[in-house]
């Protein structure tokens, strides 16, 4: 199918592959890491692996209108390093990011310096050998580290999110170059997240949510799964003190030892969704206590702001190593603005 028809980007003539790495640092091309260079075979692979002719509409980005080929998303995907089989997954993750909902262009270009956070259900997590344990928010694994970086490629390369031009971030943050991570559907008596999101059990899938940096946090105390999720509010509440306070989605990644505790208490994943809806909350006055009391104001001192809009806000992953009672929460960099999306692969 991609034989069919040409290819349009431009072409350049280069020596080998050092010479490659370095046309695209002197142009700004790559992340600062080294690349795959994407000749026009390896294109085409990544193109036959999905079923897809390099002129395909993948999405528009809503606000720009610009329209993303199919060949600019493999060039992406093979830039970072994936194997050609990881091409749907990054196809489903950039038709995710196109969604309205997830605010591709304010969370590229805004100064709070996002990163899309991946996270990836369903079999294509075995067949790609993705990472769910141990290690589970870093390296460890080729397809999670390289289709993470796909993302960041195709957004410089293709969307313009150049730092200092498009993208303002001030500061950003590791997930920048990737991010991604499968759920530990295996070893889980839990839901997956994407069944939960309403995509069919046995479907892959993936989930898009523009993120802050994880934090990471941990409760080895207590066998009671409310003081283990007090623990996560807390951070919760925490990140809407100091750094937004807007509702909308946030992850938790719950790893294997505090699953075991909800399991035997029989905690469902809407058991802790709920739980964390009421406790992930603060007052208006509590910003005078983070030195912000200039924003407290003097009225309303009262009013009480949730993290989330309702329990269903709360995406709970099950992932990380059997070891150790730790967890992490990944929170929105802008409230509602910008919403996770779940789409089939």
């Amino acid at each position: 199918m991609a034989g069919d028809v040409n290819l349009r980007s431009a072409t350049y003539e280069v020596a080998d592959w050092a010479e490659a790495n370095e046309l695209f640092q002197r142009n700004g091309w790559t992340d600062g890491l080294p690349i795959v260079a994407p000749t026009e075979s390896g294109v085409r692979k990544f193109l036959d692996a999905a079923g897809l002719a390099p002129d395909v509409l993948v999405g528009v980005e809503p606000v720009r209108r610009r329209h993303i080929r199919a060949e600019k998303v493999a060039i992406a995907a093979l830039m970072a390093g994936c194997l050609p089989e990881y091409m749907p997954v990054v196809v489903a993750i950039v038709k995710a990011m196109c969604e309205p909902q997830f605010g591709l262009h304010g969370c590229t270009a805004s100064t709070g310096g996002s990163a899309p956070f991946v996270i990836v259900n369903g079999p294509v997590r075995t067949a790609l050998e993705m990472h769910a344990t141990h290690n589970a928010l870093a390296n460890g694994s080729r397809a999670n580290a390289t289709i993470g970086r796909s993302v960041r490629l195709f957004i410089l390369n293709v969307l313009g999110g150049i730092p200092g031009q498009l993208d303002r971030s001030t500061l950003g943050h590791p997930g920048k170059f990737t991010f991604c991570v499968a759920e530990d559907e295996e070893d889980s008596a839990w839901l997956p997240l994407s069944v939960e999101r309403g995509v069919p059990a046995g479907v892959s899938a993936v989930t898009v949510l523009a993120a802050e940096s994880p934090h990471q946090v941990m409760n080895e105390w207590t066998h009671d799964p409310r003081e283990i999720f007090d623990t996560y509010a807390a951070a919760i509440r925490a990140n809407m003190l100091t750094y937004s306070i807007w509702d909308g989605n946030y992850a938790i990644v719950v790893a294997k030892q505090h699953q075991q505790i909800c399991a035997a208490a029989r905690w469902s994943k809407q058991n802790v969704r709920d739980y964390i809806f009421e406790k992930a909350r603060v007052v208006r006055g509590d910003w005078r206590s983070v030195g912000k009391s200039n924003v407290a104001g003097r009225k309303d001192e009262d009013r009480v702001h949730c993290a989330l809009r309702t329990p269903d806000d709360l995406l709970v992953v099950a992932a990380g190593g059997p070891a150790g009672a730790f967890g992490a929460i990944v929170p929105p960099w802008y409230g509602k603005k910008s919403l996770a999306v779940t789409m089939a692969v």
